[in-house]
């Protein structure tokens, strides 16, 4: 019961980090349609490819904890 609360947890972290990242590429997008700061962007993209990053991090640790409650 326990892996199934920490996979719970762990997708729902995925799924905020990924709203976050979505956040972050419309404002990516945005900055880009107005010609905006180069290095915003470059900043943007660092911001993005981090929280890919942490995304893959918590699908990893609920695929274990389900694989662990198996």
């Amino acid at each position: 019961m326990s892996e199934q609360v920490g996979s719970d947890a762990s997708l729902q972290r995925a799924e905020e980090l990924l709203e976050r990242l979505r956040v972050r590429v419309d404002a990516l997008e945005a900055n880009a349609d107005s010609g905006g700061d180069l290095d915003e962007a470059v900043d943007g993209l660092a911001e993005i490819a981090e929280l890919a990053k942490q995304i893959e991090a918590e699908v990893q640790r609920a695929r274990q904890a389900a694989d662990a409650g198996a």
